[in-house]
């Protein structure tokens, strides 16, 4: 059977509070929004960003201007990196390297990331909002959302903690490979990119186990 297309009319001008507010009124204060940053790339790890907004607090307002964090330049990014970390109830960000990719796959290693996410929060949250993937094995209720970054605040909040931290660490590995430009391409699949992986090969933190790295090999 064919899968359902999205309606793009679901998605609204901004992410807002619509599910949260939903969950807030059903009795349940600790709705953690979920998301990842860096699946697609061919190096470094897979990041993901858990967010708890807190229900009572004034400060909601000044989330205005959050959305999905690949529409957000770079200042914006920051600046709501430091503002979420300071006027969320909980946040928390986890990795998996890009050795688990290779070992477990792309889908597992982004569920392992967001597990740790969810662990790094200082409270338990009673409802999980997830941006598309699901978290089979966590035993707390979820909702995934098709397009949750750019539906959801609390979602939006967390890809924003997960593209920041990302792109940070991925800034870091520049110093140790520079010939592969990661201060630009943060480890995404630019023709630059590939151009350098042709010419020198993988680095330790690509991902070997991705195809364009696996027709490298194969013809070094």
């Amino acid at each position: 059977m064919a899968r359902k297309r999205f309606d793009r009319s679901l998605i609204p001008k901004s992410p807002n509070l619509k599910f949260e507010k939903q969950l807030w009124k059903s009795g349940l204060s600790l709705v953690a929004g979920i998301d990842e940053a860096g699946r697609g790339c061919l190096a470094g790890p897979v990041v993901a960003g858990a967010v708890i907004l807190d229900p009572s607090a004034k400060n909601l307002k000044s989330f205005n201007g959050v959305r999905d964090s690949k529409e957000m330049n770079v200042k914006s990014r920051q600046h709501f990196f430091a503002e979420i970390k300071n006027l969320s109830f909980a946040w928390g960000i986890g990795f998996a390297s890009a050795k688990e990719i290779d070992k477990r796959g792309i889908v597992p290693a982004t569920q392992l990331a967001m597990k740790r996410a969810l662990n790094k929060l200082n409270e338990t949250p009673q409802h999980l909002l997830i941006d598309y993937i699901s978290l089979p094995k966590v035993d707390l209720p979820s909702t995934s959302l098709v397009k949750g970054d750019a539906r959801s605040l609390s979602i939006a909040c967390a890809s924003i903690l997960a593209k920041v931290e990302r792109d940070g660490r991925m800034v870091k590995m520049n110093k140790q490979y520079p010939e592969y430009q990661f201060d630009r391409n943060k480890g995404y699949g630019t023709a630059a990119h590939r151009k350098v992986l042709e010419d020198l090969g993988p680095t330790p933190i690509h991902r070997h186990s991705f195809a364009p790295l696996r027709l490298t090999e194969e013809h070094a």
